[in-house]
């Protein structure tokens, strides 16, 4: 097969820096006033954060055995075609090649760019040029060596988490404000308060999925894969409560709620005028790593659907470069895709459009383990998720409220999803028929 071409360059390090970097973008730094606030009070608030953490490491371990069981390129497209069948594994991944990946690693850059007008000041159009070569520079590394990738992967992730814990740190120390009094005796947010919170920390914990697409070239991905989720995503759901502890002990919660930032506010607490630089250095960081993350995992799933002949041009999306070993056309088609999306400004319209369609693929990823259990003979996982069937049960039920969530919020938008995920049947019949 061809991707048993690619290079098995990717070390457990490298996986857990994935799963990290793909999570941890500028979510941690701006999401927490909004959960607090919906969750309405600082224990509530932190329960958000914990039930959120509760129900993606659920996942996470489910899929976690499937990829054991299944250690191929292409992630939850291979799993979803083997465990349903060949029409649900097409349709994510064609939302995935042709929206969620570029989108995602779009509105990344740009990010990226936007916060780097902090430090120099530059047009809307010169943002977008830098945006562009940041994804130019990534794919470049990631075109030579997959191992660059990973680097580059792994030192973000160590950057981002170093200014991390050294707010945490002070922060737990030198905080006065000390909001734990209000844990036992506030009780507004109960009801839809409370679920919009659990609802913000989910959509902070996503991107733990991505890490699944490189199984291919992890160097023992049968053990190493669902080691690196269970670690990975245990890490930062720790991260999470920990920033939120120290947050609640340094300023006060109803400043907290009505920060923009409320990560950088205490920076600037912590350490003074100068905490705002060190925050939003950390920041780009964060988002960089986010970005690479994307950027890298986001082309194997063309490889892999190029290789079954289920995209147009399938030849030359599945192959991998003679000398480098890496997915170079696969990653080409991405980053064209990615260059459009940022120059037409479209990616965050998109990405808020499919948001409920990747979520009928993830509970479907989640339930597939029951699938997967009654076929022993031809699937032996290495790795076993604890607590069966409970842990999937809880993963499940965190899908179905995300679901459920995002209908009642955003309809039109759900509903144009699906449209455009059915958009790719008539692609899908004609290859097969062809």
């Amino acid at each position: 097969m061809v991707v048993e071409k690619l290079k098995k360059s990717l070390s457990f390090i490298d996986a857990i820096a994935i799963v990290v970097g793909a999570i941890i973008g500028s979510g941690i730094f701006l999401k927490p006033g909004i959960v607090l606030g919906n969750a309405g009070s600082p224990f509530l608030g932190l329960m958000a954060w914990l039930l959120g953490g509760i129900v993606t490491l659920a996942a996470a371990l489910t899929v976690a055995e499937i990829g054991s069981a299944i250690p191929k390129t292409g992630g939850m497209y291979v799993y979803l075609e083997e465990l349903f069948g060949d029409v649900w594994g097409f349709l994510f991944g064609w939302v995935q090649v042709v929206i969620t990946y570029p989108a995602s690693a779009g509105a990344l850059a740009i990010a990226f760019a936007t916060f780097s007008t902090f430090f120099i000041p530059m047009s809307g159009f010169q943002q977008k040029l830098l945006a562009i070569a940041s994804i130019l520079f990534l794919a470049a590394m990631n075109i030579i060596a997959t191992k660059l990738g990973g680097v580059i992967q792994v030192v973000t992730t160590f950057a981002k988490l170093l200014p991390i814990a050294v707010i945490v740190l002070l922060g737990l120390i030198k905080g006065t404000a000390h909001n734990f009094s209000a844990f036992a005796s506030t009780t507004t947010g109960v009801g839809t308060g409370f679920g919009v919170a659990i609802l913000g920390t989910l959509w902070a914990y996503d991107g733990w999925m991505e890490s699944t697409n490189i199984a291919g070239e992890l160097k023992d991905p049968a053990r190493q894969l669902p080691r690196a989720l269970v670690i990975g995503v245990g890490m930062v759901v720790i991260v999470y409560m920990l920033v939120n502890i120290a947050l609640l002990n340094v300023m006060p919660y109803s400043d907290i709620i009505t920060s923009k930032n409320p990560a950088s506010d205490l920076a600037v607490i912590l350490f003074g005028s100068g905490g705002a630089v060190f925050i939003i250095a950390g920041i780009m960081v964060s988002v960089f790593g986010a970005e690479n993350a994307y950027v890298m995992t986001g082309a194997r799933v063309p490889l892999a659907m190029g290789e079954r002949r289920q995209l147009p041009f399938h030849k030359f999306l599945s192959d991998v470069h003679p000398k480098f070993r890496t997915p170079t056309n696969a990653l080409l088609l991405e980053t064209v895709i990615t260059i459009i999306y940022i120059l037409t400004g479209t990616f965050n319209t998109l990405t808020d459009i499919l948001v409920f369609v990747l979520w009928i693929f993830f509970t479907m990823g989640v339930f597939s383990i029951f699938i997967l259990r009654k076929q022993p003979s031809k699937y032996k996982a290495v790795y076993k998720v604890p607590l069966y069937p409970v842990m999937p049960l809880i993963g499940i039920w965190g899908g179905i409220y995300i679901l459920f969530s995002t209908v009642v919020e955003q309809p039109i938008n759900s509903m144009i999803g699906i449209g455009i995920t059915l958009a790719g049947l008539p692609v899908f019949y004609y290859l097969k028929k062809k």
